[in-house]
């Protein structure tokens, strides 16, 4: 699987993540919501960090028996960096 085949919101994700370290699936719920402006129900988040776990893009943790942090894989981090490649690519030179 390769970014082209995620959907917005699990790109969005990955860049969450990485701009927030480890947070957990609140924390990531709660960046988005303010980031949006849009409610993230919990049954939308949890599946989609899961497929991003599930692909490699993303490794989770354990901070306590009820909290999992989110990380950016080496896999996920030159993912994101490809495509900020192939977006810049694309964007005019401004000169």
């Amino acid at each position: 699987m390769t970014l082209f085949e995620l959907t917005g919101f699990q790109r969005d994700l990955l860049y969450v993540i990485a701009g927030e370290g480890r947070p957990s699936g609140q924390q990531i719920k709660e960046r988005i919501e303010a980031d949006t402006g849009n409610e993230v129900t919990h049954g939308r988040l949890y599946p989609n960090l899961d497929t991003l776990v599930n692909n490699d893009y993303v490794e989770k943790g354990q901070i306590d028996r009820r909290t999992n942090y989110y990380t950016l894989s080496d896999k996920g981090r030159d993912a994101l960096d490809s495509r900020r490649q192939w977006e810049n690519s694309y964007l005019p030179d401004e000169r």
